[in-house]
Parts: C-alpha cells; sequence; structure tokens
C-alpha cells in the first residue's frame, strides 16, 4: 500500500462529517482499504466493517483527557465511536452503524483523532 501524501491526509481531516441516513452501502474492503492510507495507524476489524485504533499515555489522567477531546470533537461532527479507556490507554473504534460497516465519515473521524493525538508534547506516538 502506498504511503498516503500530505494532501490527501489533509484533505480527509478538513472535510465535516456528513449525516448518514442509511440505505448507503457501506464501503467494500478496497474502498476502505484506499482511505485508510489517510490513517495508517488505524486497522480494518470485523471483516472491514469497522476501524480501530489504539492509543498509549503516561497515566489515566492523560488517557481521560484525550477521550474528553474525542467526545468534544465526536459531538461537534455528529458522530461518534466506541471508547474504551482506562490506566494508560484509549482504544477508538469507529463505524457508522446506521449501515452497518464503514462509511468515509469513519476515516474522517479517524483522521482528526490522529490530529488530536499528535498535538499532545512529549508522549509517544506508539500504538497498542
Amino acid at each position: 500500500m502506498k504511503m498516503p501524501t500530505l494532501a490527501e491526509k489533509t484533505s480527509l481531516a478538513e472535510k465535516t462529517c456528513t449525516p448518514c441516513r442509511g440505505g448507503v452501502p457501506p464501503l467494500g474492503r478496497a474502498e476502505a482499504e484506499a482511505l485508510l492510507a489517510a490513517a495508517p495507524d488505524w486497522t480494518l476489524m470485523d471483516e472491514a466493517r469497522r476501524i480501530e485504533r489504539g492509543f498509549r499515555f503516561g497515566n489515566f489522567r492523560e488517557a481521560a483527557e484525550f477521550v474528553r477531546q474525542i467526545g468534544e470533537l465526536a459531538e461537534a461532527e455528529g458522530h461518534h465511536p466506541d471508547i474504551a479507556f482506562g490506566w494508560g490507554y484509549a482504544t477508538i473504534s469507529l463505524q457508522t452503524k446506521k449501515i452497518g460497516g464503514l462509511h468515509e465519515n469513519d476515516v474522517i473521524m479517524a483522521t482528526k483523532i490522529d490530529r488530536i493525538f499528535s498535538r499532545r508534547q512529549g508522549l509517544p506516538a506508539g500504538r497498542m
């Protein structure tokens, strides 16, 4: 898989999630993989029906603050991930439940979440 250009990463992160009313087919595996080039640290899960990424932190407070920021983003975008977190970690999962799979909105959110994480100073950008 080719590495995404900065322009490709930026273009998705600059988009706003659009309301999904259902009736739209979910992305196929090839489409999802192509879009995920803009969010390479995310993993396709459940036969390409959702994406997930783990994040590591130095303590519980940092993980909780990250989750709070994602909550604000989710409300602003109208697109809400599943989140699990605890001492030193957060795991984020995205899918569009109305269509039972992935939509461009999920990758838009992933790129925006990646931006939130990359802004954190002094933290390793390691995956779980």
